[in-house]
């Protein structure tokens, strides 16, 4: 197992790229904690873990809270015994419209939520992974912070702090063995494509999309869970301040 005797913390675990990435590290040995506001996924997700012979356990927690983040970190080590690797994956948006119908509300959640997010992980987590002398980041950006679209600009920039974020992250935190890389994903098929789409989920409206991909799918769950995997792996050691393009080849 490549994961074995390991500990994550992966936010926005209860559903989408987050649970697809939180039952592949389990099911490569990790012990997983599930971080997520949603409360009844989140357990649920757990449980399904669990079931499936993994382990993992459920915190409820919204990013963009710094007290709600350093209590991940207690409850990691209270309950998991230890950290080793923290996905930054939650994340929000605002609808797909016209930058200046964005209210200032909408701007304010997705910077919150999808980068000053990373600011509480690093204000929490770092100090306890520079005392063990290791540690991996993986934050989840978008493909959006290197093709950014029309009507997602506020959204594009903030997968662009991410992706920027992570680079920076990764030459000052090297000399204590503490990686960081992140994930572009392309558009998936989770909760958030209508509001990424901006229009109704139909057959025909998948199918513009679906277009500037060459490989001709949305990507999943699974396909970032592999990236995640192998980042985080002891496979990666040497590998810090890269983004992995997860896109079916949408930034060629």
């Amino acid at each position: 197992m490549r994961l074995q005797d390991k500990v994550a913390i992966v936010t926005g675990g209860a559903s989408g790229f987050g649970l697809g990435i939180a039952q592949r590290f389990a099911r490569e040995g990790a012990r997983v904690l599930i971080a997520d506001l949603n409360e009844e996924q989140g357990k649920a997700a757990a449980a399904q873990i669990q079931a499936a012979g993994g382990q993992a356990i459920f915190a409820a927690c919204d990013v963009s809270q710094g007290d709600e983040v350093h209590a991940l970190l207690d409850i990691a080590l209270r309950e998991c015994g230890g950290l080793h690797i923290v996905v930054n994956n939650a994340g929000t948006t605002h609808r797909n419209k016209p930058l200046l119908e964005v209210s200032e509300s909408e701007f304010d959640l997705v910077y919150a939520v999808n980068v000053k997010s990373i600011y509480w992980s690093a204000k929490h987590f770092v100090p306890y992974l520079r005392a063990q002398g290791s540690g991996s980041f993986i934050n989840i950006a978008s493909t959006a912070a290197l093709r950014p679209r029309p009507g997602l600009v506020w959204y594009n920039g903030t997968k662009g702090a991410v992706v920027t974020i992570s680079k920076g992250m990764a030459a000052e935190l090297g000399p204590d063995n503490i990686r960081v890389n992140c994930i572009n994903p392309v558009i998936g098929d989770t909760a958030l494509l209508e509001q990424f789409m901006g229009m109704p989920d139909t057959p025909e409206n998948r199918s513009r999309f679906l277009a500037g991909i060459p490989l001709g799918r949305f990507c999943t769950p699974k396909d970032v869970a592999a990236a995640a995997l192998y980042l985080a792996s002891d496979e990666a050691e040497f590998v810090t301040g890269t983004c992995i393009e997860v896109d079916g080849g949408r930034c060629i």
